[in-house]
C-alpha cells in the first residue's frame, strides 16, 4: 500500500510556545515523531507540513521532505491543509502522526497499519478511555439559568450522574497519537475520517499528548526516569 505520512508542524502554539522545536531529552520535540515513522517501514513517504522556517530546518535535518502551508488561524479544520497536502503527493492512503504526541513508537505505528490494513472503514483514530466520564459532567448558561447534565438519561432511569460511575457505559476520547485514512475519503465525504472509523487503542504512554506547559513538564519527568526513551539519534542525513 502507498500510504504517506503527515506531519502537521505549524509555528504559534499559544499554550505552550515554541513546542515543536523545543528539546525533548536532548531532541526536538519534532525529532520524536519523524523517528517513529522513519522507524516504523510502513511509509513510501514522509512529510513535514510547516508554516516555519525552523521548523523546516529541523525536519530537513532528521532527513523529511516539507510541505509549505500558509500561516492560519488556530481554528482551522484539519481538512484544509491535509486536502492541500494530498494534492502534492500520490498516495492511497495517509496517516497524521502530530508531534504533541512524542511517545507514539515505531511499533505503535506497526500495530495500527496491520489494524487499518484488515479493517473494512474509511479510517482509524487513536482513542482511549475517558478519565473524567461525561455522565458525571453538567451544562450551565449563567445566572439564573439551572444546570443540565450533559448527558442525558431515558426517563424512569436513573441519571448517569446519580450513578457509581463503574456502572456508566465505556466512552473513549480521541488523543493525538495518530489516525489513518484512504485518500478517496476526503473528496468523497469532505473529512479526514469518513463516516465508518474504527477505534485504535493506544497503550501506556503512546496517547500522551502535549498541549500545556504542565504536559510538557511531565513529559520530561517521564524521560529523566526512564519511562519513556528518546528516538534514535543517527535517523537520517540531512537533505
Amino acid at each position: 500500500m502507498n500510504i504517506v505520512a503527515l506531519i502537521p508542524a505549524r509555528a504559534g502554539s499559544k499554550r505552550c510556545p515554541g513546542k515543536n522545536t523545543r528539546l525533548l531529552g536532548g531532541y526536538p520535540l519534532l525529532a520524536w515523531t519523524i523517528a517513529a515513522a522513519q522507524q516504523s517501514g510502513v511509509f513510501s513517504k514522509i512529510y513535514c507540513c510547516t508554516d516555519d522556517k525552523t521548523i523546516t530546518v529541523d525536519a530537513h535535518t532528521f532527513g523529511v521532505a516539507t510541505i509549505q502551508r500558509q500561516p492560519v488561524s488556530d481554528d482551522q479544520p484539519d481538512i484544509e491543509w491535509v486536502r492541500d497536502a494530498l494534492k502534492r503527493c500520490d498516495s492511497e492512503a495517509f496517516a497524521i502522526l502530530r508531534p504533541t504526541s512524542p511517545f507514539r513508537t515505531a511499533a505503535t505505528i506497526r500495530r495500527a497499519f496491520k489494524q487499518f490494513k484488515r479493517s473494512e472503514v474509511h479510517s482509524i483514530r487513536a482513542v482511549q478511555p475517558v478519565k473524567e466520564h461525561p455522565g458525571k459532567m453538567w451544562t450551565w448558561d449563567g445566572p439564573g439559568y439551572p444546570m443540565k447534565p450533559f448527558m442525558v438519561s431515558d426517563l424512569g432511569v436513573t441519571p448517569l450522574h446519580s450513578r457509581p460511575t463503574q456502572t456508566l457505559p465505556m466512552v473513549y476520547v480521541q488523543n493525538a497519537s495518530l489516525e489513518m485514512a484512504w485518500s478517496a475519503v476526503i473528496p468523497s465525504f469532505g473529512t479526514i475520517s469518513g463516516n465508518k472509523v474504527a477505534p485504535f487503542f493506544t497503550e501506556g504512554y503512546e496517547g500522551f499528548d502535549i498541549n500545556t506547559e504542565e504536559d510538557w513538564s511531565e513529559a520530561e519527568r517521564l524521560v529523566a526516569v526512564g519511562a519513556v526513551r528518546p528516538p534514535a539519534a543517527a535517523v537520517s542525513q540531512p537533505l
